[in-house]
This record gives C-alpha cells, structure tokens and sequence, in this order.
C-alpha cells in the first residue's frame, strides 16, 4: 500500500541515481507487474471469490504467474509484493530507525473511539521507539527470559499432567501405554492463556481444572473473533462503517471490549498484589511483565494497560495454532518424532530439571519452531515502508511505498528451500538464516512477544514428546484459511500415547 499521497515519481534524481549504481537498467514502478489497476473492482472480485480465507494461496498463484514481484490495490490500499531473501535484505536495510508497518487501522479505530492508549504494535516513530525500548527489557533481553522461562515450563509440565491423567483415564489400550484420539486444539488454546497469564500478570488462572472458568473461555472467544473480523475491514474506511452501526464492526468492536475488560480485570489484580506486598517490593521474586513494567514505573498505568492487553491479545492464537500445526507435523513425521525425542530425553535427563539448559541441549526443538512457521506462517505478510528509495528486481520502488514480504509463498520456494513440502527441523541446524526465517518479523520492529512464544512452544513441545508418541490416521496435507493469522480449516485429529517417564 501506498501512504497516503505519495506518488511514483516517473524520473526523479533518486531514479537517476539508482539506475547509475545498477548500471542504467532499472525499470519504472509502473512496469511492475500487477492484478488489477481498480482496488475497488479487485476488492468486489475478493468478496466475489472469498478469497480473503485463502489470502495465502492467493499471493502464492500472483508470484507462480505474475514472478516474484508483484503490484496489488484492494479498495484503498496498495502494495509492492515480494518473496525472495535477496530483495527482503534490500528492504530491511532501508527500514530506517523508526520502522513502519501496515497500520491495523480497524483496531486504532477502536482504541481512539474507546479513548485506550495505543501499544508498540499500533505506534511509530520516536514514541514507538521509546515504548520499545523499555518493553524489550521485560520481555526480549536474555535476562528477562531466564525470569519467565521456569514459569513457562511449569504450565507446559501441568498441561501434560493434565493430558496425561485424561488419555490415562479415557483411554484404550494397555496400562502402561493408554490411547486417545482427540483434537487438541481447545486444550492448546486453553495452554497459550495460561502460559500468557503467569508470564504477564505472575499468575496462574487454573485453565487445567476439570472447568475452566467463563471469563477465560469468553476471552478465547472474543480473540477469535477480533482475529476473524480484522482482515474485511483493512479495505473499507472503519469511522463509515462506525457511523453506519454496521453489524461487521459491531461484532469486531465487541470483541475488542471483551478483550479490553478481561486485561482490564486482570491488570487491577496484579496492582492490588503488588500493593500489598511488604513495602511494596517483590523481594527478588518475579512479578510478571506487569509487576517489573509497575516497579520499574517508566510507563504510565494506562500505557502499561495497553501494551500488556496487546501482548495478551496476541499470545494465544498465534501460540495454540502453530502447535496445532507443529504436533501434526511430527505424528505424520515419525522418523522426525524419533529423532527430536531421542535428543530431547538426553537433553532433559543432562539438564536436571533446568528448562533453559533443557532447550539448549536439543536445537531440534527450536528447529521444528521455525519449520512449523515456515510451513504455516502465523501472520502471512511482514510489512514495511522503506524510508529512501530502494531497487528490487530491477524495479525501483519509491520511498514510502508499502512492500510487504509474503511469507507463505516464501516458505514454499523450491527456490529458496531445497524439498520445500518436507517437514525437516533439521534444516536450521547450519548457521546463518538469509532472511528466510521471518514469521516474528525482523530488526527492531520484529515481534515483542517473540521470546516468550518461542519458548513456550519449544517447552510444550519438549515435554509433549516426553509423554506421548504421536500419530494420525492420514498423513494428507492440512487444508488451511486465513482469518488474520493462518490456522486450519479443521483442527487435526491426533493419537496420543502415553509413554513411560
């Protein structure tokens, strides 16, 4: 997309330039290939196709017909499309100091009408930089993540117990190796708001009880729903459709206060607990997210509200779905199962219960991270407008001009990954990644919850092969959709069998 009245220039000094240090051959940003000039009539197509469910698919096909650049408008945004690492560098290395993406406009909306504070995820420049700056103390540095990590872990050993003692109970077979085939995905989204709860607030919320409360299944629920609603609303002005009460913004609004006052509920807990702590201090103790951004006091309450409702809004569909595609991967992958399993019992026996030097004696682990995302790509696009102007294949795209790397094509290149359709954690083990790992972004700008996710599904994921040996009935690709995140069009059915500890 285009920012807002910025306007190829046909042969600007900046084009002049560029062609000289390319040797005079770089074509106008009009000669970029593209799908339609009108965005409204491409917009009418996409509702028209419901293409918008297989987003993915979509830019797939474009770079199969169109290479691997490609211009697109829908309503009244524009884009400049890619795909390969060498033009992702390109881009990067023009992101500048205070990196921009593609604003969600529906979701600013809701905070200027609700009058909330704007997160990182919402701002930019030097407000954002700040913010950041003080975000990634708590929840990106190597200190902060040996704070969170025990905490992390013992949600992920508790959700095995909790599996364990059901497969046991509910299962058929022999008493040391009990069977159960279910879906797991409400028991993974169940999982990601624990994990999420006790990281940010220092607090566990019992999601593994025989009854989950209401208030935590609603706010699975309202997730899912501002998830869904998101991407119909990128293309049409949200203040019109605000003014018009219409149903689809009534919904994605509602959601969003779902959201808002669970956090909210949340949040005042977490000061009254600090509070009445013995002059106020944690005597060393981890306090959550909430607790250090509180003590440290370099946000005010109501930006420290808005950050924290982000990072929990954002932590538990992009956690529960990637584990829902990485468990199917490994039951249709045995020798891969076998071989990470075998790591991770050596791993764990050698670490003596230390989750950090568990994770660190089996790589493979994180390597199945990245290939789960690199398969199934959580976000299908890292967005960025690049602040000078840049060549990418031999096209010269003007300053300002949204570029957005298409993940899911990315990951499938036979160009860019040898055996492409092979489920091969491995892969990552040589060092060096060339901008071809990006599902939680890049430089300054990537994901703020990035560490926590990782280690979450690398923690689940260690003490899941622990417990259980993995299977399914058919091995046949997932049918996927796009709902703002990439997730399956039905959950998996996995067998679960319980194994000796």
């Amino acid at each position: 997309m285009l920012s807002s009245g910025v306007r190829p220039p046909a042969l600007s000094t900046a084009v002049r330039s560029l062609q000289r240090r390319s040797g005079g051959g770089v074509r106008d940003f009009q000669e970029i290939p593209h799908t339609g000039s009108n965005g409204w009539i491409n917009l009418l197509r996409f509702w028209k196709d419901g293409r918008f469910s297989l987003l993915h698919k979509h830019m797939e096909n474009t770079f199969r017909c169109l290479g691997p650049i490609y211009r697109e408008s829908l309503g009244s945004q524009s884009s400049v499309n890619i795909m390969l690492p060498t033009d992702i560098g390109e881009l990067f290395r023009s992101e500048g100091l205070h990196p921009r993406r593609m604003t969600l406009q529906p979701w600013a909306t809701h905070r200027e009408t609700r009058g909330h504070c704007k997160g990182v995820f919402l701002k930019n420049g030097t407000e954002w930089r700040a913010d950041r700056l003080l975000l990634n103390k708590e929840v990106m540095v190597a200190s902060a993540v040996r704070r969170f990590l025990p905490l992390l872990d013992d949600v992920a050993q508790d959700f095995c117990r909790s599996l364990r003692q059901r497969v046991e109970t509910e299962g058929m077979g022999d008493t040391d190796q009990r069977s159960m085939t279910l879906d797991p995905s409400p028991e993974l989204f169940r999982f990601a708001l624990e994990a999420s709860c006790h990281v940010l607030y220092g607090e566990r919320i019992g999601l593994f009880s025989s009854s989950p409360s209401e208030e935590s299944e609603r706010f699975i629920w309202a997730v899912e729903r501002m998830l869904a609603t998101t991407p119909p609303l990128l293309y049409l002005p949200p203040r019109l459709l605000l003014a018009l009460h219409a149903p689809l913004w009534t919904e994605h609004a509602t959601a969003w206060d779902h959201i808002f006052s669970h956090a909210e509920a949340r949040i005042q807990r977490g000061y009254q607990r600090l509070q009445t702590a013995v002059g106020g201090a944690s005597d060393g103790r981890f306090l959550g997210v909430l607790g250090q951004l509180m003590e440290a006091g370099q946000l005010s309450s109501e930006l420290i509200k808005a950050n924290i409702t982000e990072l929990m809004a954002g932590g538990v569909d992009t956690t529960a779905v990637p584990l829902q595609f990485a468990l199917f991967e490994l039951a249709r992958n045995p020798d891969v199962q076998e071989q990470m399993r075998a790591q991770v019992l050596s791993s764990w026996e050698q670490a003596s219960g230390d989750p950090q030097k568990a994770l660190q004696g089996a790589p493979l682990l994180k390597g199945a991270v990245k290939e789960t995302l690199r398969l199934y790509p959580v976000g299908i696009t890292v967005q960025r407008y690049p602040v000078r102007d840049i060549v990418l294949q031999n096209y010269h795209v003007p300053a300002g001009t949204l570029v957005q790397v298409c993940l899911y094509p990315l990951g499938r290149s036979p160009e860019v990954f040898e055996g492409p359709e092979r489920f091969e954690p491995s892969r990552w083990a040589a060092s060096g990644e060339g901008f071809r790992s990006l599902a939680f972004g890049f430089g300054s700008r990537q994901c703020v919850g990035r560490r926590i996710a990782e280690n979450e599904m690398q923690l689940l994921l260690l003490h899941i092969l622990r417990n259980f040996s993995l299977t399914v009935s058919s091995t046949e690709e997932l049918n996927t959709k796009y709902t703002l995140i990439l997730q399956p069009e039905s959950p998996p059915r996995i067998t679960f069998t319980t194994r000796s500890l």
